[in-house]
């Protein structure tokens, strides 16, 4: 039985009521950016440049893509790592590194919080890899929080309720749809960049997803969900519609065109989008009886529903790959975690009546799908890192290409992709044969 760190419950300005995800809810001087806490621009992790993604075994992937995808819950291919496995991973990491690299991050500018690029250019303008898939939908998410009336004095972009947060994007190669094996459909999420986002972030009480009976379990809970993630998630105004009602709408599309061919959905995400790609294969598997497979691939990302939660994903077949660092934080946030769920039990020195508080206030959380745990102290140019560092998605792709297993962190191969610089100064990986 483990105990993880709790969150801080902050509920600033006035919090909506609590979203519900239902059947019918449809429709000078040096300055520092705080919102930019990701090294985006950073040639030396640019696909363009020395990639890390290197084309797995195609015959491989093709006759075993379901596999990939999760569905005996890669079993057999995390530790050690399969390589064309590794592969995938990093090859679905491009796709939020394109989110995060078209993103407006610029505060000064009047589009801020927009997509830099065309819908059609995304992906060649934002400097990554040909990937053989084309965007069709440009993805926008609305804070629901309710903002006082002054707040329109300050600066516009602290006010900011609607930003781009993402894209679906189709698998549209021929040559790349037989190397798969089956037509892909990619919906890739950025991390947090509004101020409004931010405070989303911090509302980390448990707040309902469903009051409808079929999702109470055996002991009676309902599946629950972290407050300001849901909010991100459902809520929408009278400019843009919600995120959940975009998606639904893309992926009945999608659905339509082409459900009648071998057909993967593939959800994934950065940190607050690792928690949004959940909530929307959740969403998909809930809302589409005839939903191909959905495979969530997710980097860095905070908790986001207790365990009836995790029990609805399990039960409706949503497969989630999380991809962790153990040394950053924001994978150990929100709530508790109690592996066992037995509230009965003292948990580490605690008393019950403090696990009773702790429950009665909705901060009992549960690790989700299967895990690929990392480590940052496991690469010596990586371990010096902070623990801003730990948490970008630049460390993330680095460590799953050089990761091989529990016995050995680093494989040799991994030296090569660094820049010169990295192994001017810091020397070389502890090479693993």
């Amino acid at each position: 039985m483990t105990l993880a760190a709790i969150a801080v419950n902050f509920n600033p300005f006035t919090s909506p009521a609590s979203p519900k995800l239902t059947q019918s809810s449809t429709p000078s001087s040096t300055t520092i950016n705080p919102l930019k806490i990701n090294t985006h621009e950073n040639p030396q992790f640019s696909w363009k440049h020395g990639s890390f993604l290197t084309h797995s075994n195609s015959d491989k992937l093709a006759k075993n893509w379901m596999e990939y995808q999760g569905i005996n819950n890669w079993e057999g291919l995390l530790d050690p790592l399969d390589d064309t496995l590794r592969s995938e991973i990093l090859r679905y990491g491009q796709f939020v590194e394109a989110a995060y690299r078209s993103f407006d991050f610029d505060t000064s500018s009047p589009t801020f919080g927009s997509c830099k690029f065309s819908k059609n250019s995304l992906l060649t303008r934002s400097c990554i890899r040909e990937t053989g898939y084309k965007p069709i939908k440009n993805l926008r998410a609305t804070c629901g929080i309710q903002l006082p009336g002054w707040i329109d004095r300050g600066p516009s972009w602290v006010s900011t309720q609607s930003s781009w947060v993402g894209y679906v994007a189709v698998c549209q190669d021929k040559e790349e749809i037989a190397r798969l094996g089956r037509r892909d459909v990619v919906v890739a999420f950025r991390g947090t960049a509004t101020c409004l986002e931010w405070l989303e972030n911090l509302r980390a009480t448990l707040t309902s997803l469903l009051d409808d009976v079929p999702n109470v379990d055996s002991n009676g809970g309902g599946a629950m969900v972290e407050s300001g993630f849901l909010s991100l998630y459902t809520s929408g105004n009278a400019s843009c519609p919600s995120l959940q009602s975009m998606v639904r709408e893309e992926i009945g599309r999608v659905l339509e065109a082409y459900g009648d061919e071998p057909l993967s959905l593939t959800i994934t995400g950065h940190s607050l989008g690792a928690a949004l790609a959940t909530l929307a294969a959740y969403d998909i598997n809930s809302n589409f009886g005839d939903a191909p497979p959905v495979t969530v691939i997710s980097f860095g990302g905070p908790r986001v529903g207790n365990q009836s939660f995790r029990c609805q994903l399990e039960k409706r077949g949503t497969k989630i790959l999380r991809i962790v660092n153990s040394d950053d934080l924001i994978t150990k946030v929100p709530g508790f975690v109690i592996e066992n769920n037995d509230m009965a039990v003292n948990v580490a020195g605690l008393t019950s009546w403090v696990q009773k508080r702790v429950e009665e206030a909705q901060l009992v959380y549960a690790d989700l799908g299967q895990e690929l745990r990392l480590s940052s102290k496991e690469c010596p140019h990586l371990s010096k890192g902070g623990v801003a560092s730990c948490h970008e998605l630049s460390t993330y792709l680095e460590l799953v290409n050089g990761f091989v297993g529990s016995n050995c962190p680093v494989r040799a191969t991994a030296k090569r992709v660094l820049g010169e610089h990295h192994r001017k100064k810091t020397g070389t990986f502890v090479v693993c044969r």
